[in-house]
């Protein structure tokens, strides 16, 4: 497991490369972000929104906020992905569709990405975000005792790493990543740049706060093994721990439909948020 061995569950660099590598995984990968991107816009376009608001002095410490339009609403506070190197907030608008339609604003993020940053400021910049949040969003229309996250994929880590902050009442964790060893041994550690003390401070898994909001566990049924395992065995901790929480199986779904769910006012994560927001 630890320590300087350069294999992790039997998988040697290029196993573990082909164990993490979503969008070889699926084959029509670009036409799922080409469909994002053109329904962002139309949100952005259609939707009342404050775009670029500033949370934090780096030039990526921005985030878009859209109003449900309802006094004192709940907010949620979505982490894009693109394994902590890739993507932004804008590429994600179209996720607000769901919550907006449960009347809760959305706020979605970006944080500056490896390799100007490493992981231990990106998780920073995000609990920055965070803190922004709480602070202004009364200013905004939102209730700061009604603050819920989630993210997709890197986002998924991102929300987690979140769940020690008093600010959360809920969280949402989209196909992510809870163990970073198998990253520090593959090709995403290019450009991240993990030493072994990094890796594990950064794990989710390996730091289960001592109590914590509720937190939905989902990844799609048909993703790859390794995200699969990762999420299962995050929530088995996770409760194991004695938190609350679920796990919400999406059967049929891969890396890309999965946070789809949560984009529908109909979909499988939106219902599922409905629940856990108070």
């Amino acid at each position: 497991m630890g320590g300087m061995s350069n294999s992790y569950r039997g998988m040697d660099r290029s196993a573990l490369d082909a164990a993490y590598n979503n969008g070889a995984a699926v084959a029509d990968s670009d036409r799922f972000i080409a469909k994002w991107e053109q329904r962002s816009a139309q949100l952005r376009a259609e939707r009342p929104c404050r775009l670029d608001l500033r949370y934090g002095e780096a030039p990526r410490n921005r985030l878009d906020f859209f109003a449900a339009g309802e006094s004192r609403a709940a907010t949620l506070l979505f982490i894009h992905g693109g394994y902590w190197q890739g993507r932004a907030k804008e590429l994600f608008s179209f996720v607000a569709d769901g919550p907006l339609a449960l009347g809760m604003n959305v706020a979605l993020i970006s944080y500056t990405l490896a390799p100007e940053a490493r992981l231990d400021r990106i998780v920073g910049e995000c609990r920055k975000a965070l803190a922004w949040l709480a602070a202004h969003v009364a200013e905004l229309g939102g209730d700061p005792a009604r603050l819920y996250v989630a993210g997709w994929s890197a986002g998924g880590h991102l929300t987690a790493m979140l769940m020690d902050e008093a600010a959360v009442k809920g969280a949402l964790a989209i196909s992510g990543i809870y163990d970073l060893e198998p990253i520090r041994l593959n090709y995403l550690n290019d450009k991240l740049r993990l030493d072994d003390a990094e890796a594990r401070r950064n794990s989710p898994l390996l730091h289960l706060p001592a109590r914590a909001a509720p937190l939905l566990v989902t990844v799609g049924g048909d993703e790859l093994p390794e995200l699969l395992r990762q999420s299962e065995t995050y929530h088995a901790a996770w409760r194991g721990h004695g938190l609350p929480g679920a796990f919400v199986p999406l059967p049929g779904r891969h890396h890309y439909t999965a946070v789809e769910e949560l984009a529908r006012p109909d979909g499988v994560l939106t219902r599922a948020l409905a629940e856990l927001v108070l």
